[in-house]
């Protein structure tokens, strides 16, 4: 009797020390409630403008269920001069992949919260699983986003399946921005947890409806590429993405400044509109613009005679290429908005993360330009 006891504590022992798949568990919690023993990682990872941020992990005001939520306020007055904020849940708390800690979600197959503005209206870029890198980097990442929150819970789901989630550290996160939450925002999380979901299917990227906005307004949720890939001369370059000077439609348009002073000492200058962010094809992301047959946008110069050498779709290359590419140039542009076009018949838009490029340099623009995009779309 004693033998058969032993037994099974032993076995009872090295079940504990399997990882989640080995168990066959159907739920594996984020945050269910403060202390709760099922909450596995920690909001220990602040991004970006941290000090932008406010967290109250045991929030009492309305939540989904328990007793407490998650309470976060976002201020946006870019604290550390960064225009974006974020959380990320990791174990061991800190890790940014210079640890080994996370766990073997193998069998999980969606990320499941609830989540409310404290007003409604309030917009998240983009909540995220996994994703940290370094020397033990995630097993994968998967987002998803920009969601803008209503003022009563709804549940959202992230789709993990087909995922590698193996060993996964940087289990939760959200980010979001000042363009897209100009005022700031207060919004509620609960009930976080990964789930096994028999009827998931894995996603298939869906050809995207027009038309579809590169840029629309600063703080519209309709924009779907980010102004992350400077280039060349990036030290030439101011960017506004929210610049009030005579926009041509709506509260908003973009405006950029270019030096040409050589800082970098490249001669010429661009931005690529990416997705995801920084992604020069080492990671999937994009979208299928199947649908589109042209690119337009609306540009001015500041003075008149700005020269603009290349303006660009797609041609991202890397593990994740973009499936084709094409551009107008070089465009001289006037003080008064007009609107231009990329043809893009008989073009494979299946797969596009460059959304939206332009490049100069300092032989066509020897003192510099100064210059305006607004209502970048496919069509």
């Amino acid at each position: 009797m004693r033998r058969v006891l032993v037994a099974v504590l032993v076995l009872g022992l090295l079940a504990l020390s399997l990882p989640v798949s080995a168990q066959e568990a159907k739920v594996f919690g984020v945050y269910s409630d403060k202390h709760s023993p099922d909450n596995h990682y920690i909001p220990s990872g602040w991004m970006g403008d941290y000090g932008d941020i406010r967290m109250n992990d045991q929030s009492s005001i309305l939540p989904h269920s328990g007793a407490t939520c998650i309470e976060f306020t976002y201020t946006a007055k870019k604290s550390q001069g960064q225009g974006w904020a974020g959380v990320r849940w990791q174990n061991p708390a800190n890790n940014w992949g210079s640890r080994k800690g996370g766990f073997d979600l193998t069998g999980m197959n969606k990320l499941t919260f609830w989540a409310r503005g404290a007003k409604g209206g309030e917009i998240i870029e983009k909540f995220i699983v996994g994703g940290i890198k370094g020397t033990y980097a995630d097993s994968t990442e998967v987002a998803i986003g920009p969601l803008e929150l209503t003022d009563t819970w709804k549940q959202y789901t992230i789709n993990l399946t087909g995922k590698d989630l193996s060993y996964i550290s940087g289990g939760f996160g959200w980010v979001t921005n000042a363009d897209l939450n100009p005022q700031g925002a207060t919004f509620y999380l609960d009930d976080i947890k990964f789930e096994v979901d028999i009827s998931m299917r894995p996603e298939a990227k869906k050809r995207e409806e027009m038309p579809f906005y590169v840029y629309r307004d600063a703080a519209s949720i309709k924009n779907h590429y980010i102004a992350s890939g400077w280039m060349g001369d990036y030290g030439d370059i101011k960017l506004d993405k929210a610049s009030k000077e005579r926009p041509q439609s709506g509260d908003t348009c973009i405006k950029i400044t270019y030096s040409a002073k050589a800082t970098q000492g490249a001669g010429w200058a661009g931005i690529y509109w990416q997705n995801p962010a920084n992604n020069w094809g080492e990671k999937e992301g994009g979208f299928d613009l199947s649908n589109a047959t042209k690119l337009t946008f609306w540009a001015r110069g500041e003075k008149g005679g700005e020269r603009i050498e290349e303006i660009k779709v797609g041609g991202i290359m890397g593990d994740y290429p973009d499936s084709d590419a094409a551009s107008i140039g070089p465009v001289i542009l006037t003080p008064e908005w007009q609107q231009y076009t990329i043809d893009l018949n008989g073009k494979d838009l299946s797969y596009i993360s460059g959304g939206f490029c332009w490049v100069t340099n300092v032989d066509v623009n020897p003192e510099g330009a100064t210059f305006y995009f607004d209502e970048i779309k496919y069509e």
